[in-house]
């Protein structure tokens, strides 16, 4: 399988990205046709650069690599929650576990902060060492809301082959995008010649 790790994928959004910081990161990791794979999250690098993307890290935010194990990890177990979804089972209970975990490593409380230049405020504390766990609670609290909110209803894999992404199905549409429509609307007419040759 060859592998892609920092490019951004000429894939647009699938519907309900924008809308659900969760869907987008499950469908940070995309299956393509011949076996390619792009990952977002594939290195470091391509991992600071989608957290600062998505205002979950500053700039200079020193990402390593066992911040990217702990985030393509909570990305699996969440994908792993939205599959059991989807098809109507059971969750893994080591998913359940590694989302609890995860809501679990910051205080949900604004902080009392003061400094020079506001004086009083409240605000979320953060400090460098624990923007990993932030970024890793606030995704799992959007999985979350996704998960126990009314468009878990119209949370769905899309559903053209090798495609591994997941969207909110709007009306009948069924992939993540034009391409994934276009590539499984072509394997059914090819099935269909293919039969009538057949008989």
């Amino acid at each position: 399988m060859s592998e892609s790790l920092t490019a951004e994928p000429v894939l647009p959004s699938a519907p309900g990205a924008e809308q659900y910081l969760a869907l987008d990161f499950v469908n940070s990791a995309i299956s393509l046709t011949g076996g390619q794979l792009i990952d977002l999250l594939g290195t470091p690098e391509a991992a600071s650069h989608w957290l600062r993307e998505r205002s979950l890290a500053p700039v200079g935010a020193g990402v390593q690599e066992m911040c990217v194990t702990q985030l393509r990890s909570l990305r699996e177990h969440v994908r792993a929650l939205f599959a059991a979804h989807t098809a109507g089972l059971p969750a893994l209970p080591a998913a359940l576990s590694a989302v609890n975990d995860a809501l679990s490593r910051v205080p949900t409380t604004a902080l009392l902060l003061w400094d020079e230049k506001r004086g009083p405020h409240r605000a979320a504390a953060c400090p460098t060492n624990e923007i990993l766990d932030h970024a890793l609670a606030v995704i799992a609290a959007n999985a979350a809301d996704l998960l126990t909110g009314p468009d878990a209803e119209i949370l769905i894999a899309c559903d053209s082959t090798p495609c591994n992404r997941y969207l909110l199905r709007r009306g009948r549409r069924h992939w993540c995008s034009t391409r994934c429509g276009d590539r499984a609307r072509a394997a059914r007419a090819y099935a269909r010649r293919t039969q009538s040759k057949a008989n």
